[in-house]
């Protein structure tokens, strides 16, 4: 009885967003249709995005290929939709590495303080110093140009994000009087800040990961434009921004502005998702 309450109070708060502000909508239905597409790209997409055949190369938009073709031939859209599974595939990997990592430090620096609280703090505080993007291709750069390497970079400059905001959630929750009778009926402080104070501290986490899937979208596509990300042939939206700039003087404006786009799409759908996240968790905004 109490989940169909809740499930009907959470529809209700959706549908008045939606009424109140369509680009709630706008976000939920954008962030669907990529996860569809992520997950079923590769069973309808037209020709194999990594098939050239260099006698249609650099033909326009047309009835046969609806994004072009590029130098070498291949389908445009099918490369587009292909590269979203990657793209995505980077932006979650990521950001759920950062999200475990930030929110396990920050939650037990706010909890137990003192120098451990100093540390995390201080070492969050240096990376935060550096320019992020700059900060993530001198990580690639050292550890080597790899798919995996882009996941670690992107997670890495996305840690102290989330211990600044598990720091300030749970030290806003650890002296209130459930805190203590969870600790006086016998649990430890360890389970008491995982199964008490931490799920009291997850809807502005949340919003923090949705926005964060923006940046990520970005950085790696950022980092394979510069050519230390993903390489080619693969399929990824900053790669196939980067072969396109190319052939932007010469006329062939497809190459670019279908996967920039998409790409630009993609990283305003999620951050207008943070912003209905935002509105669907905050009590003021419900009331």
């Amino acid at each position: 009885m109490n989940n169909s309450h809740h499930k009907e109070s959470v529809l209700q708060r959706l549908s008045y967003l939606a009424s109140k502000n369509p680009l709630s909508l706008i976000s939920l239905s954008l962030f669907g249709l990529y996860v569809f597409v992520a997950i079923t790209a590769s069973y309808w997409i037209p020709f194999d995005p990594l098939k050239s055949n260099t006698s249609i190369a650099l033909q326009a938009p047309n009835l046969m290929h609806w994004f072009g073709t590029d130098h070498l031939g291949r389908d445009v859209f099918s490369r587009v939709m292909i590269a979203t599974r990657l793209d995505l595939g980077i932006a979650f990997s990521a950001v759920a590495i950062s999200f475990v990592i930030g929110t396990a430090l920050g939650s037990m620096a706010a909890y137990f303080g003192g120098w451990y609280e100093r540390i995390i703090c201080r070492v969050g505080d240096i990376v935060l110093a550096f320019p992020l993007f700059v900060l993530a291709m001198g990580i690639v750069a050292v550890m080597g140009n790899s798919l995996i390497n882009v996941i670690y970079a992107t997670a890495i400059i996305n840690i102290p994000f989330y211990i600044r905001i598990a720091r300030a959630e749970v030290s806003l929750q650890r002296d209130r009087q459930y805190v203590q009778a969870a600790l006086l009926s016998g649990n430890s402080h360890l389970r008491t800040l995982s199964y008490h104070i931490f799920p009291n501290c997850l809807p502005n986490l949340v919003v923090q990961i949705s926005t964060n899937m923006g940046w990520a979208i970005l950085n790696a596509a950022g980092l394979s434009f510069i050519g230390l990300g993903v390489r080619p042939p693969a399929a990824e939206w900053g790669i196939l921004v980067a072969e396109g700039a190319d052939y932007i003087i010469s006329g062939q404006w497809w190459l670019v502005l279908f996967p920039g786009f998409i790409l630009m799409l993609a990283v305003f759908s999620f951050n207008l998702l943070g912003d209905t996240l935002r509105d669907l968790v905050d009590p003021q905004k419900r009331t």
